[in-house]
């Protein structure tokens, strides 16, 4: 896709607001144009009094022009009156192009809570924070009605969390096969899960090494979260030797949260879950994405619902304290039948949680591969499935705690997480809403410092693939360098 702007605004977030319309977009200046291309020229003028954006929008030879002036508000920053009237103006345009309206009108960006969260925070009323939301951003009245709901529950949680703590992230990028849609940093092929012990061995130094720095800033670690990939890949043995490496860093039961994934089910054994309550761990997660064999076949998940039954019966006959599973709306082949059919059978196991995404296509998945259109801008049936999930979901007593939304979703949709009352996922909430900070070991981890304030956040990666991470000298290298950055930020912002 080919951008013309001339202004003031920022070149990505145009991008993000193309991508409504345009889900798989490429932006390339080396693209040539022809009279089918699809372009957006967006042009931005400010006076002293406001600014307005004029946005003239192309497609299959089709052309649409929109403008929209934003006066200048009380409290509103100047780049936020350009971004809502570029984002207006982009948004008309389209609309009127394609003929549909995206749910989160101009609201972009992962993390939508974080937008809601200070008018919660400010004592806004519930109806005032809907209205302002659909009145700035253009919020489809659902969506800003589930969005303040979530950022009630998120402010009650926040505001209970003490400013001296943080959270750990422990990386185990391996899964016994790859999902065709995953965008995830894991590795299945059995060269790569060979190196699985030589991984862990240099996870144990990572380990010791982010607490060592915990400890050196008096922090105090609030939820541990094993994550992947998929960490009951590792066999009993190596499960007990890697909870022991963190329990003799830190006391599970001084733990607010103790999470460790079991996302596939076709990895779960009893032996595993054993080992893993024996550790003091309190949440897992089972995830079938649905409950269509058929539909798990063509996205390579390489499991069945009654492997996910039996997964789901261990899990739960574990007496881990709290369970998760996952469903994905607007998979390739899920009709709405199918995937109402699986919220309903998932809700009548009642797992403490229970996350809702919307199917997603990073562009390093295998289904890419594949030469079919995945992408989709209505999304078909994915908004009547989203509604019913959440519907159904909140008939049963679930209310949803976390969001988080992902360029190129289906129809423009959300991923939300619910809960039962007091089984909140509280990594999730911190880790999405930049609440503290997160300390991260392991191949395709990041790192994020957080100042107390919230107002200053930086970022360290580890190296993204396993062979980089037991690289001696890459390692030395990058670690080296998340450990500076944690001691200038501590100096200056802890």
């Amino acid at each position: 896709m080919k951008l013309f702007i001339d202004g003031d605004i920022n070149n990505y977030y145009v991008q993000t607001l193309c991508m409504l319309f345009f889900p798989g977009a490429k932006f390339s200046q080396e693209e040539e144009l022809t009279e089918n291309s699809d372009v957006l020229s967006l042009t931005m003028r400010s006076t002293e009094s406001g600014v307005t954006a004029y946005a003239e929008m192309r497609s299959g030879g089709r052309s649409v022009k929109k403008e929209w002036y934003e006066p200048y508000k009380e409290g509103f920053t100047k780049v936020k009156s350009a971004k809502i009237a570029s984002g207006v103006a982009v948004l008309a345009a389209g609309e009127a192009l394609f003929e549909c309206t995206p749910p989160w009108g101009i609201m972009t960006g992962v993390r939508p809570a974080k937008i809601a969260l200070p008018y919660v925070q400010s004592g806004m009323t519930t109806s005032r924070v809907r209205d302002a939301l659909c009145s700035e951003y253009f919020l489809n009245p659902k969506k800003a009605a589930l969005l303040t709901d979530i950022a009630e529950k998120e402010a009650v949680i926040i505001k209970n969390t003490p400013n001296d703590t943080c959270s750990v992230y422990i990386s185990i990028p391996f899964c016994p096969t790859r999902c065709a849609y995953c965008s995830f940093v894991s590795y299945s092929t059995k060269r790569l899960l060979s190196m699985i012990d030589d991984y862990l061995e240099k996870l144990y130094q990572d380990i010791d090494r982010i607490f060592d720095n915990i400890n050196r800033l008096g922090l105090r670690v609030l939820t541990v979260y094993v994550g992947g990939g998929t960490p009951t890949v590792l066999n009993p043995d190596q499960i007990a030797a890697l909870l022991g490496k963190i329990t003799s860093r830190v006391d599970p039961a001084t733990l607010a949260e103790f999470t460790y994934e079991a996302g596939r089910p076709d990895t779960v054994t009893e032996e595993k879950m054993k080992v893993i309550k024996s550790f003091g761990v309190t949440r897992v997660s089972v995830n079938p994405q649905t409950l269509n064999d058929m539909v798990l076949d063509s996205i390579g998940r390489h499991h069945t619902t009654e492997d996910f039954y039996r997964a789901y019966n261990i899990a739960r006959e574990s007496g881990i304290k709290h369970i998760n599973t996952d469903l994905i709306a607007g998979l390739p082949s899920e009709s709405f039948t199918s995937f109402s059919r699986s919220v309903d059978e998932i809700i009548k196991l009642r797992p403490d949680n229970i996350t809702f995404h919307t199917f997603c296509v990073k562009k390093a998945a295998d289904i890419l591969k594949t030469g079919n259109d995945v992408y989709s801008r209505t999304g078909g049936d994915t908004g009547k499935s989203v509604d019913y999930s959440q519907v159904a979901a909140g008939l049963a007593g679930y209310m949803p705690y976390y969001i988080y939304r992902q360029k190129n979703t289906v129809g423009n949709f959300e991923n939300v997480g619910y809960a039962l009352d007091g089984a909140e996922g509280l990594y999730n909430i911190y880790m999405m809403e930049e609440i503290h900070s997160v300390f991260a070991a392991g191949a395709g981890a990041v790192t994020k410092l957080v100042a107390k304030d919230g107002s200053v956040i930086k970022r360290a990666a580890m190296p993204k693939y396993p062979y980089e991470y037991l690289s001696t000298e890459t390692y030395d290298r990058v670690t080296s360098d998340r450990d500076a950055l944690i001691e200038s930020f501590a100096n200056e912002y802890l």
